[in-house]
C-alpha cells in the first residue's frame, strides 16, 4: 500500500512540474542563446511538448525532473525501435524538491536548476553519438568545461544500443 500512495505522489509531483513547465520562463522571452561547443539552443515552444518521463534524482541534487520530447522524439521512443531519427529533440527540466506546504507526505516542485537538451543530427554530432546537448541555468547557457561531460557521461551509463539515452517513456 505505501508503494502505491508513493507512486501516486510521485505522479502527482510529475503533473505539477508539466504543470510548471508549461508557465512562461525567462528563457522563453530572451534571445536565443546556444551552448558551447554544440551550438545547442532552447527550442521554442517545447514547454507545450508531450511529457516522456518523471525523474526524481537523489543526493546530492535532490532535484524532481521531467523530460519532454518533440513529436519524431516522443514517436522514437514510444516505438523503441533503432537509434533516434535525426531532428528527435528531448528537453530535461530539473527542480529542486521541496515538501508540499499543503500536503506534509508530497514532494513539490522547488526552484528551477536546469534546463538540458539533446538534439539528435547524426552527422553534425558524428563524434558524439549523433547527439548534441546544451545545460542551461536561468536560460544561460553553462561553460564548456560542463559540456565535455555530457557525451561522456551519457557513453559511460548508457549502453549504445539505446542510443546515449538514460529516459524511457513512462508506462
Amino acid at each position: 500500500m505505501q508503494h502505491v500512495h508513493r507512486a501516486r505522489v510521485f505522479l502527482s509531483a510529475a503533473l505539477m512540474l508539466c504543470a510548471a513547465a508549461g508557465s512562461a520562463s525567462a528563457a522563453e522571452s530572451t534571445p536565443r542563446a546556444v551552448s558551447p561547443i554544440f551550438g545547442v539552443s532552447i527550442p521554442e515552444g517545447y514547454r507545450s511538448w508531450q511529457l516522456i518521463a518523471p525523474a526524481e534524482e537523489a543526493a546530492p541534487l535532490d532535484e524532481l525532473r521531467v523530460v519532454l520530447g518533440n513529436p519524431a522524439a516522443v514517436k522514437a521512443i514510444q516505438d523503441l525501435k533503432g537509434p533516434f531519427p535525426d531532428g528527435a529533440i528531448l528537453v530535461k527540466l530539473a527542480y529542486k524538491r521541496k515538501q508540499s506546504p499543503e500536503f506534509a507526505s508530497a514532494t513539490v516542485p522547488g526552484q528551477a536548476t536546469t534546463v538540458q537538451i539533446m538534439v539528435k543530427d547524426s552527422k553534425r554530432y558524428a563524434s558524439t553519438g549523433g547527439w548534441g546537448f546544451g545545460r542551461f541555468i536561468g536560460g544561460v547557457p553553462t561553460d564548456a568545461a560542463q559540456h565535455q561531460t555530457c557525451f561522456a557521461c551519457h557513453e559511460a551509463r548508457a549502453a549504445k544500443d539505446r542510443d546515449y539515452v538514460f529516459t524511457r517513456f513512462a508506462p
